[in-house]
């Protein structure tokens, strides 16, 4: 019989684990770690690695070597967290025809789900090779404010490398499962996900084995790699007032300091200082330069104490959704590297009120929530268990105006049933064009764009007369249906919304062919 797996499809780690008996498991990488580097390297001989071996090409190789693939994946090329963007990679991020990201890499041009399924496919064959069975179902994570776009990316990712995804879960739902499994604990509990790319924060209720998420809310642009990026600006304006040069143009030596900011931030949660020491990291006039740098942990606290306030503003936001006071928090839970930094633990506890929980590893324990979701929803779990989670953004349509009329509000527990009725802006109008939007700003043009459909055949009758109902339903995997009907005529239409990141069918089915061509290619150690 097929195991079925949880995988955290992370920023900049990712982890799989399944559950043995009744006890949710991490299975180690092939390199015996139990967390894998997201990272995927494409070589000159035209070998791709992934993990701690990509990870080493990574200054060698660095304009072939993508990482940080989880904060492009169903992005737009021009939205507003791309700008910038480009100019602090080492590896090529361009336009496709219609918007999308694509990366360019080993010589040709990739989308961040082909990259993504490289890292999904990896840990897939380290847990085949563990479990010594064949893996063809999984949960996998996403961060609680991804939305349609992305969640559907990371499907698409999954099924590239011939994984069947049984759910996408939050996760900051899924560390809360793994932390109050088996405890018996009831009460009210925050999840504090501060990871390498994102930050959430998850609000819920557990009640005799019942996960009722409250609230959520987050940034998909807000986590560890922005801390480096403090670090790495700080390096980058110092050795230009020094020496002159703007070494944020050469992508080896941003390669470079890089890798020293991420080691120097990993250090300072341990010690109170660190050197960056980077000889030979350029020349002027024949003559070697070096980076040579102290930095303690105070000065590194203050160059990001911001990015920690953000993370705090966005976690009041959650508890006023969930109206709730911060007095009422019995735990909480954090979750991601990034919250091993002191500061970060301490102003959490500050702002909460009490020490945060440590009894599960920030890394593991959403793997760990997940491989236990995919067990209830297998009917392989002893313990019952119920969770009810939420929408993360408002769901409605575009009205008159160009404004955005929301029918099933964020934070709505799923699965969830809204109908509001709506009527015509002109006399005797036939047809009533339905845009279905994502999002919470007023202004339709602001928000997401899921879907456009027509309902056709009114009877005729003055403006303001007809009555059109407009039905919103969401089931517990997320898919969205919407449907409109005409209460005159009875007559009806109807969409079910699965959100494409780009990749049409007929793409997504190429992409699967080419990669199992390569797949015959493969070797060990990272090999793919």
């Amino acid at each position: 019989m097929a195991e079925v797996i949880g995988i955290d499809l992370g920023t900049t780690y990712s982890c799989v684990a399944f559950m043995d008996g009744n006890i949710p498991t991490i299975i180690p990488n092939l390199e015996g770690n139990n967390t894998t580097p997201s990272v995927v390297s494409f070589t000159g001989t035209g070998q791709v690695l992934v993990g701690l071996p990509a990870w080493r090409q990574a200054i060698t190789n660095p304009e072939n070597t993508v990482y940080s693939v989880k904060r492009l994946i169903g992005k737009k090329y021009n939205s507003p967290e791309m700008e910038g963007l480009s100019s602090r990679l080492p590896y090529r991020i361009v336009e496709a025809a219609n918007g999308d990201i694509l990366i360019e890499a080993g010589g040709r041009l990739y989308s961040p789900q082909e990259i993504s399924a490289y890292i999904l496919e990896y840990l897939k064959k380290c847990a085949e090779n563990y479990l010594g069975t064949k893996v063809e179902e999984a949960v996998i994570t996403v961060p609680a404010y991804f939305n349609d776009h992305q969640r559907q990316a990371t499907k698409d990712a999954a099924t590239i490398c011939g994984l069947n995804v049984l759910r996408i879960i939050n996760e900051p739902t899924a560390a809360s499962l793994a932390y109050g499994f088996n405890t018996r604990k009831n009460g009210q509990v925050a999840v504090y996900d501060l990871g390498g790319g994102t930050f959430d924060i998850t609000v819920l209720e557990i009640q005799d084995g019942v996960f009722h998420v409250l609230s959520t809310s987050g940034d998909t642009f807000l986590g560890g790699d922005d801390f480096d990026n403090r670090i790495i600006g700080w390096l980058l304006e110092e050795f230009r007032k020094e020496h002159g040069i703007d070494l944020s143009q050469d992508r080896f030596a941003l390669q470079r300091i890089r890798e020293a900011a991420e080691k120097a931030k990993r250090e300072l949660s341990f010690v109170l200082e660190t050197e960056i020491n980077l000889p030979f990291i350029s020349s002027s006039g024949g003559n070697s330069l070096h980076i040579q740098k102290t930095i303690n942990r105070s000065f590194l606290e203050s160059l990001t104490a911001d990015l920690v306030d953000r993370t705090l503003t966005i976690c009041q936001k959650a508890l006023e959704e969930a109206r709730m006071d911060v007095s009422k928090i019995d735990e909480v839970i954090l979750v991601g590297g990034q919250t091993r930094m002191p500061l970060v633990r301490d102003r959490v506890a500050e702002f909460f009120r009490r020490p945060p929980a440590a009894r599960i590893n920030p890394d593991e324990i959403v793997a760990m929530g997940a491989a236990l979701q995919a067990s209830i929803i297998k009917g392989e779990s002893r313990d019952l268990v119920l969770l009810l989670d939420v929408t993360p953004f408002s769901l409605g349509i575009e009205t008159e105006n160009g404004t955005f009329q929301k029918i099933i509000e964020k934070n709505t527990t799923i699965p969830a049933r809204k109908t509001m009725p709506f009527t015509t802006v002109e006399d005797n109008q036939r047809r009533v064009r339905i845009h279905v939007l994502q999002g919470e700003s007023p202004l339709a043009r602001e928000n997401t764009s899921l879907a456009t459909f027509d309902l056709v055949g009114i009877e005729p009758a003055p403006a303001g007369v007809p009555q059109i109902d407009v039905t919103f339903e969401i089931d517990a995997d997320g898919i969205i249906k919407v449907s409109a009907r005409d209460v005159g005529t009875g007559r009806e239409q109807k969409v079910e919304i699965k959100p494409s990141a780009g990749l049409l069918p007929g793409e997504l089915q190429q992409i699967i062919e080419r990669r199992q061509k390569e797949v015959s290619g493969r070797d060990e150690e990272g090999l793919l």
